[in-house]
């Protein structure tokens, strides 16, 4: 964040991704939601064609059938289909340290859980909602920071989460909502890794 307390246009974008991506990881849509969702605008990029792919997925989708993939993919009766959790994704088991170092850090940055939750922050959800509040300034964090944050929570798994539920029979609605994902995750990587 610049020292005038500004945030600057990428920013406020790249917390609209995270923010998104958070919405609907944390939680099947709502209508309103969908429908919103149904205005967004894309262009011959990658991540502009991720963007035109939700939008006609939104179009294209019933909430309650989106409701049901949602619970088929994440909660389902024993277990969802996929488990969006970094310590699933880094270790195979659920809490395990990548869990710990997600708490370590969020206290280093003196971000509390708002309320009881009921997921581990080591969830996707979490993990994106964390990186918009970053982003856009309502958590305090530089670039360097946000850096560290991602390099450390996000980059090492959230791709492959992203690229698995993009390509998982049980998902419908979910597979732009992977699409997305992949894409944005990579092009967060790779702007990361430019000299700051």
């Amino acid at each position: 964040m610049p020292l005038d307390g500004s945030i600057d246009e990428i920013d406020v974008l790249r917390g609209s991704e995270y923010a998104l991506l958070s919405v609907l990881l944390g939680a099947a849509p709502s209508h309103d939601l969908l429908t919103q969702m149904t205005g967004l605008r894309g262009d011959a990029t990658p991540l502009g064609l991720a963007h035109i792919a939700l939008a006609d997925a939104a179009r294209a989708a019933q909430q309650t059938a989106v409701e049901r993939e949602y619970f088929n993919l994440f909660i389902g009766l024993a277990r969802g289909e996929l488990l969006p959790y970094g310590s699933w994704y880094q270790t195979g088991f659920l809490h395990e340290r990548p869990l710990a170092r997600v708490r370590e850090d969020l206290a280093a940055l003196g971000i509390e859980r708002d309320g009881p939750g009921k997921e581990p922050e080591d969830h996707i959800a979490i993990l994106c909602e964390v990186m918009a509040g970053m982003a856009q300034g309502r958590f305090e964090a530089d670039l360097d920071a946000q850096a560290r944050f991602f390099e450390r929570h996000i980059e090492p798994w959230a791709a492959r989460f992203f690229a698995d539920l993009e390509v998982c029979a049980a998902a419908t609605f979910y597979k732009s909502v992977g699409r997305l994902g992949r894409t944005f995750i990579e092009l967060e990587a790779e702007a990361f890794k430019l000299p700051r």
